[in-house]
């Protein structure tokens, strides 16, 4: 079975959504700087209390990124930088 090149980042993106979503990690990284540095600065500027929210965007992400098949999943994250779900 032929692995599509990207896809090595899939499940560490996913499991770092799931467990530190509220501080970026998965966003960082798949290489998307500004994205993470938004999440970060959300959750630690509002003393933790907007990182409930950070927290709940890093789940969602990371089980769509897990859900996804590779191949759809390089072309969407990898290829076509969609930086938001």
């Amino acid at each position: 079975m032929a692995t599509v090149p990207g896809a090595e980042r899939k499940v560490a993106a996913g499991v770092c959504g799931i467990l530190l979503g509220g501080l970026g990690v998965h966003k960082f990284i798949l290489g998307y700087t500004m994205e993470g540095l938004i999440m970060l600065l959300v959750s630690v500027l509002s003393c933790g209390i907007l990182g409930v929210v950070t927290s709940i965007v890093g789940l969602i992400e990371g089980i769509i990124y897990l859900a996804m098949p590779d191949d759809k999943f390089v072309e969407t994250y990898i290829t076509n930088k969609k930086g938001w779900f």
